[in-house]
C-alpha cells in the first residue's frame, strides 16, 4: 500500500509542477490554488509512504520518477526540446530508480 501512496505523491507533484507555467507566476488565482493543493497533497501522501519505505528510497524514487515524467510531459505538452544528452540522463535516472528499488532491502553498512 505504501507504494500506492508514493505513486499518488508523484502524480500530485508532477501535476502541480505542470501547472506552474500556466499560473503565470501565481497571477492566475484558480490555477495557483490547484497547484498549491496538488503540492500539499503530494507531501501528505508522501508521509504515508514513509511509514513503510525508507526515506532515502521513497525520496529518490519520488524525485527520479518526477523528473522523468516532468521532462516527458514538458516535451509532449509544452513542446520543449530534448537533446540526446537529456535522453541519456533520463535513461540513467530510470535505471537508478530501478536499481535503488531492487536492492532496497540489502544493507551495506
Amino acid at each position: 500500500m505504501s507504494y500506492i501512496y508514493l505513486l499518488g505523491a508523484i502524480v500530485c507533484e508532477v501535476f502541480g509542477t505542470m501547472l506552474l507555467p500556466l499560473s503565470k507566476n501565481f497571477t492566475k488565482p484558480l490555477i495557483s490554488i490547484v497547484l498549491v493543493v496538488a503540492y500539499m497533497l503530494s507531501f501528505y501522501l508522501l508521509t504515508f509512504a514513509l511509514k513503510e519505505i525508507p526515506i532515502a528510497i521513497a525520496y529518490s524514487t519520488w524525485a527520479g520518477v518526477g523528473i522523468f515524467l516532468i521532462t516527458l510531459l514538458g516535451y509532449l505538452i509544452y513542446d520543449q526540446s530534448l537533446q540526446w544528452q537529456s535522453l541519456i540522463g533520463l535513461l540513467l535516472i530510470a535505471l537508478g530508480v530501478a536499481i535503488v528499488n531492487t536492492f532496497k532491502d540489502q544493507n551495506v553498512i
